[in-house]
């Protein structure tokens, strides 16, 4: 029936009823193909046709009509000279020119780099990418052969392994940190399609788009990121503190017995001491300026009171402030008599001929009259 059936086939094509075909040879009875038959070549499909295991001729989409001057190479191999109008032998590849999408790529194994902020990571990834035949001729004689079906799951290894290989390396010399590969991944992805593109070249294969869907962390550094955040999120180490105790507190009243119990009591304690200390009002310092009303004028600066110097027994003591000086009255150490200074004045005086110092030296009594 074969050989029935190709005394009178006379069109050469292929519908492709499959997602995942490369590459598709024609089946022919003994490859024998009617000189003046026609070949149909569709959009996103490339016909090679190899004769005597040679490549020969290659069609790209389009209607044909198989003669001598539409096969200049099988016509020099096979010394057509003047036309040939019986059969031949040749073998017919399909050869599927479009992306094929739905491909996969992720790591076994994870990647190690050294980040300047986590020192030593280990970083696993996963994604898609997609490929595309652009040398059929290429692709026949490095990967798919005489291969009658090549299906994609036939190079999907080989191409996971090539990924991860340059994978390391991009990661390794994009110097980017780890905490900022998920705002590359775009950038990544672009260079990596190029590099891999680069590299398939010799078996007429491109990667047109290659896609980054995660770069995911090692258990240890995700749970130091998450404690990192939360610390940012409590603002300082006293309410992080706070933070944490509370939620041992949860976990502790969840269990049941006195352990669980007698925890909860003294943490409970341990936060009622934190609070009554932060609710507690705080000493104001010296001298401190009170706070402006909301909406008012700030408050005025603090006024820098006026120190005082003071000569017992030709010896210079002090400063003094001026509170201070009825106490110095009251001893005796101060009187009316004796020599002051402050800043401004020009020489030291008596107490009695400064006027700032009278109402200090009011309780003083004047000097008793001579005596006759």
């Amino acid at each position: 029936m074969d050989r029935i059936r190709g005394e009178f086939i006379d069109i050469v094509e292929w519908t492709d009823d499959s997602r995942d075909t490369i590459v598709w040879r024609f089946p022919r009875y003994e490859n024998e193909i009617k000189m003046g038959a026609r070949l149909v070549v569709r959009e996103s499909q490339t016909a090679v046709f190899v004769n005597e295991g040679r490549i020969a001729d290659v069609f790209v989409p389009g209607t044909y009509v198989l003669e001598t001057q539409n096969l200049p190479i099988l016509s020099t191999l096979k010394g057509w000279k003047y036309g040939f109008h019986s059969p031949f032998k040749a073998e017919v590849y399909f050869v599927n020119t479009r992306q094929f999408t739905d491909l996969k790529w992720g790591t076994q194994h994870p990647i190690t780099l050294r980040d300047p902020e986590f020192g030593m990571v280990r970083l696993r990834a996963f994604g898609g990418f997609a490929v595309q035949i652009v040398d059929p001729a290429g692709l026949l004689r490095e990967l798919a052969g005489t291969d009658p079906r090549f299906r994609t799951e036939e190079v999907r290894e080989y191409l996971r392994q090539m990924i991860v290989g340059r994978l390391a390396n991009a990661l390794a010399t994009a110097n980017i940190p780890v905490l900022d590969l998920a705002t590359h991944q775009d950038a990544l992805g672009t260079r990596l399609a190029g590099v891999l593109t680069h590299e398939l070249t010799p078996v007429g294969v491109s990667v047109p788009t290659f896609i980054i869907e995660n770069i995911s962390l090692p258990p240890e550094v995700e749970a130091a990121i998450d404690t990192r955040t939360r610390m940012a999120i409590a603002g300082d180490l006293d309410q992080y503190t706070r933070f944490q105790t509370a939620n041992a507190i949860g976990d502790a009243a969840r269990n049941s017995g006195g352990a669980g119990e007698g925890i909860g009591l003294g943490m409970g304690m341990a936060i009622g001491r934190q609070l009554a200390d932060g609710l507690a009002p705080q000493p104001r310092p010296a001298h401190a300026a009170p706070a402006a009303p909301a909406g008012g004028p700030p408050p005025l600066p603090a006024q820098q009171q006026t120190q005082w110097y003071v000569a017992v027994n030709d010896t210079q003591h002090g400063p003094y402030e001026p509170s201070a000086l009825p106490g110095l009255v009251g001893t005796g150490v101060l009187t009316r008599a004796s020599l002051v200074w402050r800043a401004g004045m020009s020489a030291w005086l008596p107490a009695g001929q400064v006027p700032e110092l009278t109402q200090a030296l009011a309780s003083v009594p004047p000097p008793l009259p001579p005596q006759a």
